[in-house]
C-alpha cells in the first residue's frame, strides 16, 4: 500500500505499476486469513483520480477491466457460487422436467410478459415507447430480464428446503435460461446498434 501511494504521489501514468502492486497486495492479504476483497478496496483508494489527458488513470482502469469483469469474471464467479454438481449432467438432465420448465419460464416467459406489457401500455398510451428506442431494442432488453440468478436461485433454495437433489436441477434450468437469454439478448442487442430503426413512434404526441 504505501508502494502505491508513492506511485500516486510522484504522479506515475501508468497503471500497469499499479495492478502489479495490487497482485501481490491480494496475494499476501489472501494468505494472512483476511478476506482477499479487502486488498482491492485498498488497492484502489491509492489509484490517482487526475490524469494529463481528457480520461482519468482511474477511468483508463475502468475501460480496460470492464469487458474482461462483465463477460468473464463475474459468470465464472456466479457459476462457481451456484453450486451445481456438473458431474454426471447429461441431456436427460438437462431434459428433466423441473430444469426445463424452469428454463423456458426465464427465457420464454419472461420476455413474452414484459414485452406483451410494454406494448399494450404504448398502443393505450399509458407509457409510450420513447422514440429513440426501437421495437427491436425494447425486445432485446426483454429478453435480458430472463437472466434471473440470485433471487431465482434464492427462491428455488426457500422452495425446496430438504431436497437437495430438486435444488440442484432448479439451479441447472436456472443457469440454462439465464445462458440462452444472455447470449440471445446481447445478439438481439448488437443487431440492432449495427441496424438502428430511426421510424418516429406513432402512438408518441408530437
Amino acid at each position: 500500500i504505501v508502494a502505491m501511494l508513492a506511485l500516486n504521489r510522484l504522479r506515475v501514468s501508468s497503471y500497469w505499476p499499479f495492478i502489479l502492486l495490487a497482485l501481490v497486495l491480494w496475494y499476501f492479504v489472501l494468505n494472512s486469513g483476511i478476506h482477499a476483497t479487502i486488498a482491492g478496496v485498498a488497492a484502489a483508494l491509492t489509484i490517482p483520480m487526475r490524469g494529463k489527458d481528457d480520461e482519468t488513470m482511474v477511468e483508463r482502469m475502468e475501460h480496460g477491466l470492464a469487458p474482461w469483469s462483465a463477460y468473464l469474471i463475474v459468470p465464472v464467479f456466479g457459476f462457481a457460487n451456484a453450486g451445481v454438481p456438473l458431474a454426471g449432467i447429461g441431456l436427460e438432465g438437462l431434459l428433466a422436467p423441473l430444469p426445463l420448465a424452469i428454463a423456458c419460464g426465464l427465457f420464454l416467459g419472461k420476455q413474452v410478459g414484459i414485452f406483451a406489457a410494454i406494448w399494450l401500455a404504448d398502443k393505450l398510451k399509458f407509457a409510450p415507447r420513447p422514440d429513440e428506442a426501437s421495437w427491436q431494442e425494447i425486445w432485446g432488453v426483454c429478453v435480458l430480464c430472463g437472466i434471473g440468478f440470485t433471487m431465482s436461485l434464492f427462491i428455488s433454495g426457500l422452495a425446496f428446503v430438504g431436497q437437495p437433489d430438486v435444488i440442484n436441477e432448479a439451479k441447472l434450468g436456472i443457469l440454462l435460461g439465464s445462458l440462452l437469454s444472455a447470449i440471445l439478448g446481447y445478439t438481439i442487442l448488437r443487431l440492432s446498434s449495427e441496424h438502428p430503426d430511426d421510424a418516429k413512434n406513432p402512438y408518441v404526441e408530437e
